[in-house]
């Protein structure tokens, strides 16, 4: 298990939720909010990033105008059919948006650690590993959860099917690995309330102060 000290020297803890497609990070997330943490969410900062003439201009001189849809937005699946399975096409679109994300979440960081009302700050992103972004946390939380059960959220929430879901997680770094760089593991392959203890013993472990 991790034993990184990395930043935790600053005011407030900043919690990255890792795991793996369909493991179950936004639903651990979203009970952190509800105990008082400040959500930040990686995925929708880079769907924003998206609808940046900048960044679709980028997109478009890469992978030509097949990957807009209505009234000239980025069609993601469209572009995720290029990309996934193509280490070359992918790194290409990382290339083009971690940094921005990154710059976007270390401001929201900081904005939301400067709120007295947030009792820390939790980054949900589907690939902080990847991207080296777990640099900007305090604490690393894995949630676990079957493969079977990964596809089949997957399946009934984003309509992959299971190729599809294995493609992508083949992606990303290798789940044991992952695991081994966190400090907290939740396991999240049974009821989601099991999955709710599990948040609220991690959150007081790390803001034992919280009330």
């Amino acid at each position: 298990m991790a034993t990184s000290n990395r930043g935790k020297g600053r005011s407030k803890p900043v919690i990255g939720i890792v795991g793996g497609v369909g493991a179950g990070k936004s639903t651990a997330a979203a009970e952190f909010g509800r105990l008082g943490c400040a959500v930040i969410d990686a995925d929708a900062i880079g769907h924003r990033l998206l609808e940046d003439p900048a960044v679709r201009g980028r997109i478009v001189r890469r992978w030509g105008r097949e990957v807009l849809g209505a009234a000239g937005r980025v069609n993601r699946k469209a572009l995720g059919r290029l990309v996934f399975g193509d280490p070359r096409e992918l790194a290409a679109l990382n290339r083009i948006l971690h940094r921005l994300i990154r710059r976007h979440m270390r401001g929201r960081i900081a904005a939301e650690r400067g709120k007295a009302a947030a009792a820390a700050v939790v980054v949900d992103a589907a690939l902080l590993l990847e991207a080296g972004w777990d640099d900007l946390c305090t604490h690393l939380v894995f949630v676990s959860s079957a493969a079977k059960v990964r596809a089949a959220r997957a399946g009934r929430r984003r309509g992959w099917s299971r190729s599809l879901w294995r493609q992508r997680e083949k992606s990303q770094i290798p789940l044991d690995k992952k695991r081994q760089r966190c400090h907290h593991i939740l396991s999240n392959s049974s009821s989601v309330s099991h999955l709710y203890t599990q948040v609220r013993r991690v959150f007081h472990q790390i803001v034992p102060n919280a009330g």
